[in-house]
């Protein structure tokens, strides 16, 4: 991409994207690429290219078969930032030494500087507070390095001036490091010198661009669900090529209550895009019989999707391209940008496509994330309403429903999401929050509805805020609100007597509970 400043070769922290999320805050674009990537392809791809940062990792330095870079990126004359696995890597290369540490350090510690000169730490204090996460630490600094600040138990920062490599063991991306941001900003401004460029409009003209040269004369099919990302991807396309693009809208049976005639009516009145509708349900919930694994669920319902897909582009002439509403924090969790990552989970946008799939992807949004994408939609015109919509995630109530998926199930956790988000609006808690909705627990409790006992299933509410979606917190709801939703979730939907608020962030947890 021309307007890349930034690479951030990823070893498979699940901070990564993070990073390149804070760098894009500055107006500064970064690319994540495969750790693999070369000193010739970087030369020839990135022509504006201003820093590279090497990520945090899972895997130890030192390992016989731990993951390096080429050793020529050190000759590309441009700085480089080492964080946490990206700084003991850096320091192995150079001749360093790491090794397993007495004094690990997980959370909140304090550096202080060794030099006073770093340019790392314009405007920032002396024993700021920053987050650890390292069983390994430097025990030897490589050649004309220098130990540039410390903390009580750890080298925390490493800085070569003469060749313009610095690093870091702490995760300054992450808000728990108070100065963090400000330390990527003087490395991008004060000491890569980037261009503050990276525009939403720009980003929108470019990609039409090329999804233009990309398509052709051929056609695209896309996966329409009323979400964000496939709505964005839908106008985005739509305005490139017009019609070119069909749009098949699946009914699973999984989907939000009414959601298949508030979608088609929404579309209808705001688009000018061939709309397809299927009626998939009894399929979706035959293929789902027995099956509680949730990676197995997910894989599945993936898998339906492009066979469905597959069976509606026949029937279209010219179809040549899958468009999808892939975004960045799909790519992570699914470690889909290399293998050094542990998997988390599998996004049907990405993962679990059967390979006989006929279909060229076509993902314009795949290094965006979530509020990016919406920056994009208003952009492009869309209402606002549907843009700040709360995400819905793509296996649905597949994944909300917990253990095996039914129909009655599936209908139960209808209604009582259908009053939560009702009542999010009408108490102005919509907008003013990132994500609400109820799970379906695999659980029945005995509860007592007037003079006769019941025994019926558990419903889990869960609402929380963030930016990124890649960390999370739960909602401090009002507790008379919860109250009211509860009542109104016990009384009105037949198979619920019992209801829970989930309080658990991410990490450590995951925002959907599968």
């Amino acid at each position: 991409m021309k307007e890349t400043q930034i690479l951030i070769l990823d070893f498979g922290s699940q901070y990564t994207q993070l990073l390149a999320r804070r760098t894009r805050e500055q107006e500064v674009f970064a690319e994540v690429v495969n750790l693999n990537i070369t000193y010739d392809k970087i030369k020839k791809d990135y022509k504006n290219l201003k820093g590279i940062i090497l990520s945090g990792g899972p895997s130890s330095a030192y390992d016989q078969n731990a993951y390096s870079v080429d050793p020529k990126i050190f000759e590309l004359d441009i700085p480089i930032l080492g964080v946490c696995y990206g700084m003991q890597l850096m320091t192995t290369i150079f001749g360093g030494e790491v090794e397993l540490a007495a004094n690990q350090e997980f959370g909140k510690s304090k550096i202080y500087f060794d030099v006073d000169n770093c340019p790392l730490f314009k405007n920032i204090t002396n024993g700021t507070q920053v987050w650890m996460s390292h069983a390994d630490h430097v025990t030897k600094l490589p050649a004309d390095f220098v130990l540039t600040a410390h903390s009580d138990s750890s080298v925390a920062v490493i800085w070569n001036n003469k060749m313009n490599l610095y690093g870091i063991q702490f995760h300054a991306e992450v808000t728990h490091s108070v100065d963090g941001l400000q330390m990527i900003k003087n490395f991008l401004f004060d000491i890569c010198k980037c261009d503050p460029n990276w525009k939403i409009a720009n980003f929108v003209r470019d990609t039409m661009e090329q999804i233009k040269l990309t398509v052709g004369n051929k056609n695209v099919i896309l996966g329409l669900s009323g979400g964000v990302d496939s709505s964005v991807v839908a106008a985005l396309i739509s305005k490139a090529i017009g019609q070119q693009l069909t749009c098949i809208f699946v009914d699973t049976g999984l989907l939000r209550k009414n959601e298949a005639k508030n979608v088609m009516d929404a579309y209808n009145d705001n688009f000018n895009i061939n709309i397809k509708l299927i009626d998939a349900a009894n399929i979706f919930f035959e293929k789902l019989k027995n099956v509680t694994d949730p990676e197995e669920k997910r894989k599945i319902i993936g898998a339906e999707f492009i066979n469905i897909f597959n069976q509606e582009a026949k029937k279209i002439k010219n179809v040549t391209f899958l468009a999808q509403g892939t975004i960045y924090p799909d790519v992570i969790e699914s470690s889909s940008i290399n293998h050094s990552s542990k998997t988390i989970k599998s996004h049907h946008n990405v993962g679990g496509l059967p390979e006989e799939m006929e279909l060229t992807l076509l993902e314009p949004i795949r290094l965006l994330f979530k509020d990016e994408v919406r920056k994009v939609g208003m952009e492009l015109g869309l209402p606002e309403r549907l843009v700040m919509r709360h995400p819905f995630p793509g296996p649905g109530l597949g994944i909300r429903v917990i253990g095996e998926v039914t129909e009655e199930k599936c209908n139960i956790l209808k209604d009582a999401d259908a009053i939560f988000i009702e009542e999010m609006y009408k108490n102005n808690l919509y907008d003013a929050t990132s994500q609400a909705f109820v799970t379906l627990l695999p659980v029945k409790t005995v509860g007592v509805m007037g003079d006769n006992r019941t025994y019926e299933f558990v419903a889990a509410l869960r609402c929380v805020e963030t930016i990124d979606f890649m960390t999370a917190t739960e909602s401090h709801l009002p507790w008379d609100f919860l109250s009211d939703v509860a009542n109104r979730i016990i009384n009105e939907v037949d198979g619920i007597n019992r209801v829970v608020y989930d309080i658990t962030s991410k990490p450590p947890g995951t925002i959907e509970w599968e």
